[in-house]
């Protein structure tokens, strides 16, 4: 009885050879990889930059949000995460003009800890200008015969009244704080609505609000409510804490004071991007 042959057949080795030469090499550890600048993950992470320059810029005037992305890699390093590196440009938060472009990297750390920002931007707004607008703010609100109170801002119409709009403006640099530091890889976020707001009266300079303010989750599309007390003296560190309730993850605490003001935002206007 002739033997069985346990040889492979010649096609069967010839697909096997072909599909190793066709599959990708995988990326040797510490080396950049290009990404598509529209892509989720290089938008997500140019977001959370700006989450962060918008707490610790603790302008209502200075609000930026994401232009376009022009360039975007990232990097995995061992025991750290995946770090991105990022340069995009920025927009006037609330007129949507060009302000300027932005140099950034992102690293999300492989622990629970918020994202690690380092960003550096170019900004054609003039700084005084920017002053200008923050003290016009403070002294509005400041000098309220009684406090502020109000709810669904923007409305149903995606209107703010005028005289809502510095509540608001200081409402998104606060949040700013809670979206940075929520944000993962995965999820981002966007402020939806303030849902209410208080002004409580001081003996002193600062200015005082509680917020209820809605984020919008993304791509879970799910709306979190996040309860938020924030303080500001314009030229000072915001102070916020916050505590958020979601369907899915229950309350979550926290609460932050960053070092930077609007005359120390990091500003290298003419830089060549």
């Amino acid at each position: 009885m002739q033997a069985l042959s346990t040889a492979p057949p010649a096609a069967f080795l010839l697909v096997l050879l072909l599909s190793a030469l066709l599959m990708p090499a995988a990326a040797a550890p510490g080396a950049k990889r290009e990404l598509n600048p529209s892509s989720r993950l290089a938008a997500g992470a140019a977001r959370v930059a700006l989450h962060y320059l918008n707490f610790q810029t603790a302008s209502p005037g200075a609000l930026r949000a994401l232009g376009q992305i022009r360039k975007a890699t990232v990097k995995s390093i061992p025991e750290s995460g995946h770090k991105y590196y990022l340069q995009f440009t920025t927009e006037d938060y609330k007129s949507r003009e060009n302000v300027g472009s932005c140099l950034a990297t992102v690293l999300y750390p492989k622990t629970k800890s918020p994202p690690a920002v380092n960003i550096k931007c170019t900004y054609t707004k003039d700084q005084k200008q920017i002053q200008e607008e923050d003290n016009g703010v403070y002294q509005k609100i400041r000098h309220q015969t009684k406090p502020i109170i109000g709810n669904n801002i923007p409305d149903s119409y995606g209107n703010i009244e005028p005289a809502l709009e510095p509540v608001w403006a200081l409402a998104v640099a606060g949040s700013s704080y809670i979206m940075w530091e929520k944000s993962t890889e995965n999820l981002g976020y966007f402020m939806a609505q303030v849902k209410s707001v208080k002004q409580w009266i001081r003996k002193d300079d600062f200015i005082e609000f509680d917020y209820t303010v809605l984020l919008h989750e993304i791509p879970t599309q799910e709306i979190i409510s996040c309860h938020m007390r924030l303080t500001w003296l314009p030229g000072r560190p915001l102070k916020v804490k916050y505590f958020c309730a979601s369907e899915n993850q229950g309350l979550e605490y926290g609460s932050g004071m960053e070092s930077g003001s609007a005359a120390g935002i990091l500003h290298e206007r003419g830089a060549n991007f």
